[in-house]
């Protein structure tokens, strides 16, 4: 154990505060647990120790460790009882007066060499710094709920935050088995700011009617490989919390367009439809359960048309092979028959723009993400456009189903659903590494471990191509006509030169 940090206050019962409590008293920590609230550091204080209870009663935790925790972890009755802290973690409700106050008054209780940390997840660590005599002493110190699952730690510097500090606040969040990474005081600091995209994205394209939640939610687990898909994680964690993140965000870096909420959710959070907690949110819950409606069954299709594949299609060698093994008949002509099925694999774009753009009929042409390999998914994603004939989507649907594979049809949109949340995720992590932020490595870091995705941001965008995920935003920002989707500098570097964006400059 950091052998600075033997006495440990945390201020504030909730589930935070108590998982940092559990967590410092394990990695043996003396952890003094105070709350304003009557009773409830008490109440937190007992329900570690049935959790470690039971851990002992399954043959998890020995007599003498359990022993050892229990005598670690004590409630503290007052502020007062802080005096002899070398560490003070607050976690308290997320007001900029609130922790300077509390702060202010921490101040003058514990030693002058002692040091003083937030777990705030939105507010300016130099803000909340401000109020103090001795600025240089306080940082953040951002842990994931449930803390003692959630094994990263995000270290904020202030900008009179002296450096051992973050230095000693790194060592303990390893003694603790957590993995630390550095975080410049920015809105979001690392983690929430790199997860605005996957959330304010699919609000997006659910805004434009491209397709309902849980169509968008399917295409994101099985195309890109996310654990949940955007409004099951919004229900999870509630979309009264979620939308203020957003709006916060927002707000902070003075409404930038790349982190615009949404008014959707806005109007959800009203109305007190916020998730599962609710029994409603973008899913209705029996018992906990998430009502999903059933996916629309494959069309019986009596003959499928021949299919002309457009020469500018993404992966046009994939595709033909794709669909030699499906049996279909494929026309190599300069331009389709009459009876052609048409279809086009854009990045980016529409299916209305590339009809027009190729001089394709519109009524017959079919849109296919292709962004990634179709043997890495396992799900294909089809678009119409506003003119595509019924009998030609049955027949795409069916054809593209032929071998079991699910296939989900959507209405037309730049970027199809996958195109458009993992770009607009790359391009976040791009401009983040473009500010220094943190560094390539502890951003892939903090994604995986704080947000449970597949791959790190950059990783993804090696995955895709980034001059691929570079076509991706600059055609969305020509189809939409919004900076929202304007490529981040250090990523239109990297896209135009061919770099991996997990490259590190030297």
């Amino acid at each position: 154990m950091d052998t600075a940090y033997r006495v440990v206050g945390v201020v504030g019962a909730g589930a935070m505060g108590r998982g940092i409590g559990q967590i410092a008293a394990q990695a043996g920590s003396t952890v003094k647990l105070f709350d304003v609230a009557p009773g409830a550091a008490a109440k937190a204080r007992d329900a570690v120790y049935a959790q470690w209870a039971k851990l002992h009663e399954k043959g998890r935790l020995d007599t003498q460790t359990l022993q050892s925790q229990r005598a670690a972890l004590v409630e503290a009755a007052t502020l007062a009882d802080l005096a002899d802290c070398d560490l003070v973690i607050e976690a308290v409700v997320e007001r900029l007066d609130v922790k300077q106050g509390l702060f202010a008054e921490l101040e003058t209780i514990v030693r002058p060499d002692a040091v003083l940390a937030s777990n705030t997840s939105s507010l300016s660590i130099t803000a909340i710094a401000s109020a103090l005599q001795h600025p240089g002493r306080f940082a953040g110190y951002h842990f994931f709920n449930p803390v003692p699952l959630m094994k990263v730690v995000e270290v904020i510097a202030g900008l009179k935050t002296d450096a051992a500090v973050c230095q000693g606040l790194t060592r303990y969040a390893r003694a603790m088995g957590h993995t630390p990474v550095q975080a410049a005081d920015t809105p979001g600091f690392i983690v929430n700011h790199a997860g605005r995209g996957y959330g304010t994205e699919a609000l997006r394209i659910v805004g434009e009617s491209v397709a309902d939640f849980a169509t968008i939610d399917r295409i994101l687990k099985d195309q890109a490989g996310f654990k949940l898909g955007p409004f099951e994680l919004m229900d999870l964690t509630g979309l009264d919390v979620s939308h203020p993140v957003m709006e916060s965000i927002y707000r902070q870096y003075y409404e930038e367009p790349r982190y615009r909420p949404s008014a959707l959710a806005a109007q959800r959070v009203a109305g007190g439809v916020v998730g599962r907690k609710a029994g409603e949110g973008f899913y209705r819950y029996v018992d906990g359960t998430a009502q999903v409606p059933a996916e629309p069954p494959v069309p019986q299709v009596d003959q499928i048309p021949p299919v002309w594949v457009s020469p500018r299609a993404a992966r046009r060698a994939e595709l033909f092979q794709l669909l030699k093994d499906l049996g279909a008949r494929i026309e190599t002509g300069q331009s389709p028959s009459m009876e052609a099925l048409t279809l086009v694999a854009p990045l980016g774009f529409d299916i209305t723009t590339v009809a027009v753009v190729e001089r394709l009929d519109p009524a017959r042409t079919i849109g296919i993400d292709m962004l990634f390999d179709d043997a890495a998914t396992k799900r294909r994603v089809l678009a119409t456009n506003p003119a595509t004939r019924v009998d030609m989507r049955d027949a795409a649907h069916a054809l593209f189903a032929r071998d079991g594979k699910a296939v989900s049809v959507i209405r037309d949109s730049g970027g199809f659903v996958t195109q458009r949340v993992v770009a607009t995720i790359v391009n976040i992590a791009a401009d983040i590494c473009q500010q220094s932020i943190c560094s390539p490595r502890d951003l892939e870091l903090a994604v995986t471990l704080g947000l449970g995705y597949p791959a790190g941001p950059l990783a993804l965008g090696d995955r895709c191509g980034p001059t691929n995920v570079l076509e991706v935003l600059f055609n969305l920002q020509t189809v939409y006509g919004d900076p929202r989707y304007r490529p981040s500098p250090w990523l239109r570097r990297r896209g135009a030169i061919g770099l991996s964006l997990l490259h590190e400059e030297t």
